[in-house]
């Protein structure tokens, strides 16, 4: 999970893109699915989520993590009750992830939102025995959407991602 605080991101429900986000990532899209997941999750609070480049999540990931990589999705949870926190995604990963994985780039970063929905709501794969991915799987199921992060993840251990790194 990322820093003590969240981000100055847009909230969900105006999901901000910057220029390179094709049309197939509509904010309005992606809003309605982060609700959805949200209310499933009983987040409380605004959510934003930022998608951005790759250059952009490496600098988030080294400021927030030491770590000097890019990185598909960041989870910034907040210390207000009033925001439930940040979400950043690299479009450039979810796009080469998608094409590797063979669906589209909206399913990709509908996979990411859930993925970081979870960290917001508490979730955390690293030491929780298998609890976030039995809850990522089931919402996975519900939502119609592919095989998740971290299934990917148990599933091909050996094979090498696109992925720059793990999740916040």
């Amino acid at each position: 999970m990322g820093g003590p605080c969240a981000l100055p991101f847009v909230p969900v429900a105006n999901v901000k893109r910057n220029h390179t986000t094709p049309a197939s990532t509509s904010a309005q899209t992606l809003s309605r699915f982060a609700t959805r997941v949200q209310r499933e999750l009983a987040i409380a609070g605004e959510v934003s989520i930022y998608v951005t480049s790759s250059r952009e999540m490496q600098d988030l990931n080294q400021r927030f993590r030491n770590k000097n990589q890019p990185t598909d999705v960041l989870t910034f949870p907040s210390a207000s009750p009033a925001t439930g926190g940040d979400i950043a995604i690299s479009l450039e990963i979810a796009a080469a992830n998608a094409e590797e994985l063979g669906h589209s780039l909206a399913t990709e970063v509908k996979v990411l939102i859930l993925h970081g929905m979870l960290h917001l709501a508490g979730y955390d794969h690293e030491i929780d025995d298998g609890e976030m991915q039995a809850r990522e799987a089931e919402l996975r199921q519900k939502l119609k959407l592919p095989v998740g992060l971290i299934e990917r993840t148990h599933r091909l251990p050996a094979q090498p991602t696109k992925r720059g790194g793990r999740r916040a």
